[in-house]
């Protein structure tokens, strides 16, 4: 038996473990792997149109009877700034010379579709057991329409403030996310990243502020991470990095071999790619206009500009230019199939847990 079930019983899973719902990497392949493995695989529909999710979902459905989760973020999407998105071109100006791009050409509209009434009708239609957000909760009455379907609510939180704002707002557990994580900071309540903390210090402080269950994310990648993750209080992880090195994650050839060099040591926040703060691989490009800057685009309109770069940078085998997304312990990594590593990490787990419990 696991110390702590609720996470377990809340979701009906077999194993506490939870693959991070990232946008980009992660389709239907790796959450059905995960899920027929005992573990809560996460659908990220964030970069996706209605109809790719509707599609995505019903892949999902044929393969699998099991809990899954299906994540949105839930922003307000921010009004257009002229004067601002022409600044962040001048800035980049310089790098469209030199890839010979049109500095002055139209650029691609950067998105991240927030939760709406076109996708909670999805939800509605498939009845996903987990629903999760990033970036707070939707309004009200969407995510009324969401709990009266029966699925469980999940969302970030970087601070107790924050979680304790999910708690009082009809989240069914809370995933504390720590300043390790990689990809987008889940923050809504204070944009300061400087008060951001780590896992360690933030899961028991959550933890001990909520009553409903908490979930450990932010530098769990082995079995070491999952036994503290319990004994500060959790009732289950969510991982992400350690999912990047599945053969199942869709990712460019530069970023896959950026996870395992030496590089992926140094990993930073940076809001260069979409406007909001987001842990990743340092490259070139944030190295020479960030990692952090005041130029950036609101998100996401910041990666409107810098898609022709990225494109380019890829046809050149380059990771110069892409966001590199990865969590602070990539070293501990190991390549193995998403649904090998959800076992075995719960295997490992486990056995510790239980060594633990016979001293």
């Amino acid at each position: 038996m696991w110390p702590d079930r609720r996470v377990i019983d809340l979701l009906g899973i077999e194993l506490p473990i939870i693959q991070a719902p990232m946008a980009g990497p992660v389709f239907s392949d790796m959450v059905i792997a995960v899920a027929e493995a005992g573990g809560l695989g996460s659908l990220p529909c964030a970069t996706m149109n209605a109809e790719q999710v509707r599609a995505e979902l019903g892949i999902i459905r044929s393969r699998t009877s099991r809990p899954i989760n299906v994540n949105f973020f839930c922003h307000t999407p921010p009004a257009v700034d002229p004067a601002r998105e022409a600044l962040w071109r001048q800035r980049l100006r310089n790098y469209y010379v030199e890839f010979e791009l049109d500095p002055d050409g139209p650029i691609p509209t950067s998105n991240r579709t927030p939760f709406d009434d076109q996708l909670c009708a999805l939800i509605e239609e498939f009845r996903p057991e987990v629903v999760s957000f990033h970036f707070g909760l939707p309004e009200p009455r969407l995510l009324d329409r969401v709990k009266q379907t029966g699925a469980k609510i999940l969302s970030s939180a970087t601070t107790v403030k924050e979680a304790r704002w999910l708690e009082e707002n009809g989240a069914d557990a809370i995933i504390a996310q720590g300043f390790e994580a990689g990809g987008h900071r889940g923050l809504f309540l204070d944009e300061d990243i400087s008060t951001q903390v780590g896992t360690f210090a933030l899961v028991p402080q959550v933890a001990d502020a909520v009553k409903v269950p908490v979930i450990a994310a932010g530098g769990i990648t082995d079995a070491r991470g999952i036994v503290a993750a319990f004994a500060l209080g959790a009732s289950a992880v969510q991982i992400g990095t350690a999912y990047l090195f599945t053969p199942e994650a869709r990712l460019a050839p530069p970023h896959r071999a950026a996870l395992r060099e030496d590089r992926a040591e140094e990993t930073v926040l940076t809001n260069i790619f979409t406007g909001r703060p987001a842990r990743g691989i340092v490259n070139r490009i944030m190295s020479e206009v960030g990692p952090m800057t005041d130029t950036a685009p609101a998100f996401p309109l910041a990666g409107g500009a810098l898609a022709p770069l990225r494109e380019a940078s890829l046809k050149a085998g380059s990771g110069d230019f892409i966001s590199l997304w990865s969590g602070q312990s990539a070293r501990l990594c190991r390549e193995m199939p998403a649904g090998e590593l959800t076992r075995r990490l719960a295997s490992e787990a486990f056995s510790r847990l239980s060594r633990d419990d016979l001293a």
